[in-house]
């Protein structure tokens, strides 16, 4: 089983076997909560705009997501575990647009299945790809706005690559060393306060999610969906 890594948007184009793309502040751990809320589907698209036409178009029921971390005009919701972990998604299908995990999602080209992926996943999804013991693996790590790497995204992919390897690395390390760094530090910053720091705790509950996500084209949508396991 071949385990290749890759970051960012390029990454995604590049990608090809199973795909993971990885997206741990913010975007697939919200994802995840929303799962865990209820919610039937996650459609995932690039933009703003196109999230608000199928929302109009009846394809969803809700948007969530954010443009520089900031909850878009006519959204529900933003890009924000902490801001749904109440909510009651029960048989809704929500669309979902960011600027790193959904527009990478977008971006894949070439893939036999597709997951959407953040450390409160990773077991779920290393055991999901195990099982059907495919030729090999892609894992991107989309950073910041898929054109910069984190550490966070990237320590993912390694934790995610040594899961898949039978290895059982620390989570406790796993979590100290992404607090380290800038992008878990901005959570803190009073001037970004899009950013809450209950976020970032729960993003960092590795592992605390019992399923997958994956993702499939239905019709021209990308759309995800739970995967219990």
């Amino acid at each position: 089983m071949k385990v290749k890594l890759e970051s960012l948007i390029q990454g995604a184009r590049n990608a090809d076997g199973t795909v993971v793309v990885i997206d741990v502040f913010r975007a697939f751990t919200t994802a995840a909560v929303a799962f865990s809320q209820g919610a039937k589907r996650v459609v995932m698209v690039a933009e703003v705009e196109d999230a608000l036409r199928l929302k109009n178009e009846d394809k969803g029921e809700l948007c969530i997501g954010e443009v520089d971390g900031i909850k878009p005009d006519e959204f529900d919701f933003g890009n924000s575990p902490f801001e749904i972990s109440s909510v009651d998604f029960s048989g809704k299908s929500v669309i979902q647009s960011t600027r790193a995990g959904t527009v990478g999602i977008n971006e894949v080209r070439v893939s036999n299945k597709i997951y959407a992926c953040s450390l409160v996943t990773a077991a779920a999804t290393a055991k999901a790809i195990l099982a059907d013991k495919p030729d090999s693996i892609t894992i991107v790590a989309m950073g910041l706005n898929g054109l910069e790497r984190t550490d966070e995204d990237e320590i993912c992919a390694l934790y995610l690559r040594n899961l898949i390897r039978g290895k059982t690395p620390d989570i406790n390390s796993i979590k100290s060393l992404i607090l380290t760094s800038a992008d878990a530090q901005r959570f803190d910053d009073p001037f970004l306060s899009q950013y809450d720091p209950r976020d970032r705790e729960i993003a960092l509950q590795i592992d605390s999610m019992s399923f997958a996500i994956t993702v499939a084209l239905e019709g021209d949508l990308m759309v995800a969906k739970r995967v219990d396991l």
